[in-house]
């Protein structure tokens, strides 16, 4: 088991330094959470399907099918994202900010989400394993948290995809963007819940399962008040202005929740996701 932890956070620290190398290029930052994404994948899967205590088991199975599924949705997503826009708005802002420092800065930023990478790997680990008999309740929530999470953020995407393509002037708050300005980091985060359900189990009595914990609590982190929201606000800001404020002041930054009424004629949403 701890080869296996080792050789997993080698990986992906060694495929966020490759998203560096292509990051560093003017105009290819935006592969950087593509590559992530699938190597979050490929490093869940395996982690749920080692062979550590035997041959794979139904739930080892259950769980590298909805982290596979995760990950090849997200990560196709954003490279077709990346296909037509190619630069990633955060992080064209952080070369502005970093000048000259932005290769040794941008590479330590990509490290630190390599090992949050790794938390998450190991809590679908938790979950796979899991030695509560299976199928359990717990497996069944779990994975029902995971498909709306998955399809959720699906939605959302969609939603702004066609605000996009429709051609209409501000900032798209259409469908779940008028109730979250974030609605697919929301369901984002609640995937990772998902997993903490599926190994902590139906008595919690197993207790590397509350470990898996943490997978939820380091994304709400990193979504909340590192990579996420922050960088992302403060560009909406500085393109949309008054706009993007007035929907700062009317919908929910995170968890989803009616918007407050506002005096204004005319309703403001998110822009790039």
């Amino acid at each position: 088991m701890p080869l296996l932890i080792i050789g997993l956070g080698a990986f992906l620290s060694l495929a966020m330094a490759g998203a560096w190398m292509i990051a560093r290029r003017p105009g290819l930052s935006g592969w950087t959470d593509a590559i992530w994404s699938f190597a979050l994948g490929v490093g869940a899967v395996a982690g749920a399907l080692a062979p550590i205590d035997g041959a794979p088991g139904g739930r080892n199975w259950m769980v590298a099918a909805l982290a596979g599924f995760w990950s090849l949705r997200l990560g196709s997503h954003i490279a077709a994202r990346t296909r037509r826009h190619g630069e990633d708005p955060r992080y064209n802002d952080l070369r502005q900010q970093w000048g000259a420092a932005f290769g040794k800065r941008l590479f330590q930023f990509l490290q630190i989400q390599a090992m949050a990478a790794w938390f998450l790997v190991l809590s679908v680990m938790a979950a796979a394993r899991n030695p509560a008999p299976f199928p359990a309740w717990s497996d069944w929530a779990g994975a029902g948290l995971l498909l709306v999470a998955v399809l959720g953020e699906g939605a959302a995407d969609r939603q702004l995809a066609d605000f996009k393509a429709s051609g209409a002037k501000g900032v798209c708050d259409v469908g779940l963007w008028g109730w979250s300005r974030h609605p697919n980091y929301f369901f984002e985060w609640l995937g990772w819940a998902g997993h903490a359900v599926i190994a902590i189990g139906p008595m919690g009595g197993w207790p590397w399962g509350w470990a898996a914990l943490s997978g939820p609590a380091f994304m709400y982190w990193l979504l909340v008040k590192a990579s996420g929201i922050p960088p992302l606000e403060a560009h909406m800001l500085r393109s949309r202005g008054d706009a993007y404020r007035a929907y700062q002041a009317r919908v929910s930054a995170f968890w989803p929740w009616p918007p407050r009424q506002s005096h204004e004629n005319k309703s403001y949403g998110k822009g790039l996701d």
